[in-house]
């Protein structure tokens, strides 16, 4: 398993990390915002959801990520903000 630095190293996951602490998005939303391939964004989204960094709910057909903000702060103090000061997400 990465490590949750490795992880985060990635900078599609940094992008989408900054999406998410805007507000909650669906995969396709995140996929447009990104212009990346869903398969791309599906897979990032697991590792993410897989090291405790993001929750996924589905609704209906559609899957919403959460950043999981507060377990992150009390598990590695000041990482997220960081991260997310060091990502550039496209307009």
């Amino acid at each position: 398993m990465e490590t949750a630095f490795a992880i985060l190293a990635e900078p599609s996951r940094r992008a989408m990390l900054q999406l998410l602490a805007a507000s909650e998005r669906t995969v396709g939303e995140i996929e447009r915002q990104l212009d990346l391939p869903q398969p791309s964004v599906s897979k990032h989204l697991r590792v993410l959801r897989e090291a405790g960094i993001i929750d996924q709910r589905t609704e209906g057909t559609a899957k919403y990520n959460t950043l999981r903000r507060d377990d992150l702060e009390q598990r590695f103090p000041g990482l997220l903000d960081a991260v997310l000061n060091s990502a550039a997400v496209p307009a």
